[in-house]
């Protein structure tokens, strides 16, 4: 069964009309968006940016207005955008182009990509042929952080401290009981990582399936707004457990709640060490799972998914933690 989202709720006809005046003013004072059109309301974040389709001249677009006091992260993701663009311009990994930037008014213009989001073509493919996409994923993940990567000292403390906060306000006994189980397990791997290096890289800091754009065999990324210099196991675990806590699990094989396939993919594409696949990327898992709470407005099908994933992960926690070594 899939699990698409529901169709966002229609914007207030006041928030729309503020949002056109302050386009209709920047196309006034700017030459350069003289030909820039409004089209479609995409996504808007109450207090923070509009995500809107249009026109830059012949071109297609998405223009992403930032309210007035979120200028200094505009020009953030404008950094970022044409730090990376050079780098992924071309090939089967790719991100969207940047455009342009008007700091005074906080809007940016980026390409706007064709094709589908990726979580969106896995529930409307195939079974068999989801897994296929598993490594193109990884593979693009490590095109935008092989040029930063580098080795630092770990902080599981901290990620797990953010993990206990959050969970504390899980609104879902069913789901808070589990949580509790996997907290002690994860507790027991920071222990095990005090003294660890973790390896992080400017990465692209919310990637999920659905900002990826599958177009053929290219693949783009989009929404980068939130690169950082993280661990870059944060990533991997965030790609992994968005589909797991949905229950899309391509391979069909579930292992630590997310697609057993998709940790061997990233495992590969990234070279993980034996302490990256053991310790850390099953720590970020479970912080991933416990950072990210379910709100009361969620579905019962989404509720019963993200059960199913706490459990299996719980489980399979434990039961590496108690299996024999092998030498």
């Amino acid at each position: 069964m899939s699990d698409l989202p529901t169709p966002a709720p229609l914007p207030d006809l006041e928030v729309l009309h503020a949002l056109h005046g302050r386009f209709e003013a920047a196309r006034a004072a700017c030459p350069a968006l003289a030909d820039g059109e409004l089209s479609e309301v995409l996504r808007i974040v109450p207090g923070k940016r509009a995500v809107m389709a249009g026109l830059l001249g012949r071109r297609a677009v998405v223009f992403r207005i930032f309210a007035a006091d979120q200028g200094e992260m505009a020009s953030r993701e404008w950094r970022e955008m044409t730090r990376i663009w050079p780098l992924m311009n071309s090939g089967a990994y790719r991100v969207a182009e940047p455009l342009l930037h008007l700091p005074d008014h906080g809007i940016l213009a980026i390409e706007q990509i064709s094709g589908a989001p990726l979580l969106e073509h896995l529930w409307h493919s195939e079974t068999e042929s989801r897994a296929q996409h598993l490594r193109p994923a990884a593979e693009w993940l490590r095109h935008y952080t092989e040029g930063s990567e580098s080795w630092r000292a770990g902080n599981a403390a901290g990620w797990l401290a953010r993990a206990e906060r959050a969970s504390a306000t899980q609104p879902f006994a069913r789901l808070r009981a589990i949580e509790i189980d996997i907290l002690d397990e994860l507790r027991r791997l920071a222990k095990a990582l005090e003294d660890a290096e973790w390896r992080v890289a400017i990465c692209h800091g919310d990637f999920h399936p659905n900002n990826l754009i599958l177009a053929g065999d290219r693949l783009t990324g989009i929404d980068i707004g939130g690169s950082a210099r993280i661990p870059v196991c944060k990533d991997i675990a965030r790609f992994l457990v968005h589909m797991g806590r949905r229950g899309m699990i391509p391979s069909g094989q579930r292992h630590l709640g997310v697609d057993r396939l998709g940790i061997e993919a990233f495992t590969e594409a990234f070279g993980l060490t034996s302490v990256e696949r053991r310790f850390w990327l099953p720590f970020f898992i479970g912080c991933e799972a416990l950072i990210r709470v379910e709100s009361k407005g969620l579905k019962q099908s989404r509720i019963a998914r993200a059960e199913e994933m706490y459990a299996a992960l719980r489980d399979d926690l434990i039961a590496v933690r108690c299996a024999p070594r092998t030498t």
